[in-house]
């Protein structure tokens, strides 16, 4: 694949202060393109952007909450003033909380379904009205999860959103193609980042649960993310790439 091909086009991607997002805005930076960061934690995004810089990256840090519907449409217009397009919208911010289904209270409820489906619907709707007007297309991204395919204690609501972002990508494929713009979902399993590893038997479960023998790791999921959201992959919309090692095709459970 072409990665240069980033080359002058100008990307958005969410919830990326480490993990699978940061891999993803460093893969296109390193690719030519202009890379808009952007997590919650201020300082974790500035970090983040700079150590990208230091690797010869165009990345810049914008801090807020896609939960906020009114900081998205901000932050895609301050994108556009400052360089004219968005070419690339990638809505990985997400937030997981584990709890029996009994105890899971309205609060944690509605957070995680503002987070993870209102962010992902209001970033690709701002996101799909400037490529719409640019008139030259461009490709939207979703984060999804192998637990929107196979059933997972604790996660229930979480599950949800995750099924529901792949549903959207499928919607949106009906009612965007039409402009040029395509929208897919990536669904990472087990994926060995800064959060997982908190977890010290994490790496070995995992190897002995996947067929691959071991878990993914973030330039794993980067690779499908870039090679979805490149030019030469616009034929393709309203699909889900599973990237797991095989997880989902036997499902044991790590319980």
């Amino acid at each position: 694949m072409d990665t240069l091909g980033f080359s002058f086009q100008t990307a958005l991607i969410t919830g990326a202060g480490q993990g699978i997002g940061y891999e993803i805005c460093r893969q296109l930076a390193l690719s030519g393109a202009n890379v808009i960061l952007n997590d919650v934690d201020e300082a974790l995004a500035e970090k983040a952007a700079e150590s990208i810089r230091r690797e010869g990256g165009n990345c810049e840090a914008m801090a807020g909450d896609v939960g906020d519907t009114g900081f998205i449409r901000k932050m895609v217009d301050d994108i556009v003033k400052k360089y004219g397009q968005l070419d690339i919208a990638i809505a990985n911010a997400g937030i997981t909380f584990f709890s029996d289904f009994f105890d899971y209270t309205p609060e944690s409820f509605s957070k995680v379904m503002q987070v993870n489906m209102a962010g992902t619907f209001f970033l690709a709707q701002a996101a799909a009205k400037q490529m719409k007007q640019q008139k030259e297309g461009g490709s939207i991204l979703f984060t999804s999860s192998v637990v929107g395919h196979q059933a997972h204690k604790q996660l229930a609501a979480y599950a949800m959103t995750k099924a529901g972002i792949e549903m959207l990508a499928k919607n949106l494929g009906i009612e965007i193609s039409q402009y040029g713009i395509n929208v897919n979902t990536i669904a990472p399993g087990a994926t060995l980042t800064e959060r997982t590893l908190e977890d010290a038997s994490y790496k070995q479960v995992w190897s002995q649960l996947t067929p691959m023998g071991r878990p993914a790791t973030t330039a794993d999921i980067a690779n499908a993310a870039l090679f979805l959201v490149h030019k030469n992959a616009r034929q393709i919309t309203g699909q889900t790439i599973i990237i797991d090692g095989g997880w989902t095709a036997i499902s044991p459970s790590p319980f």
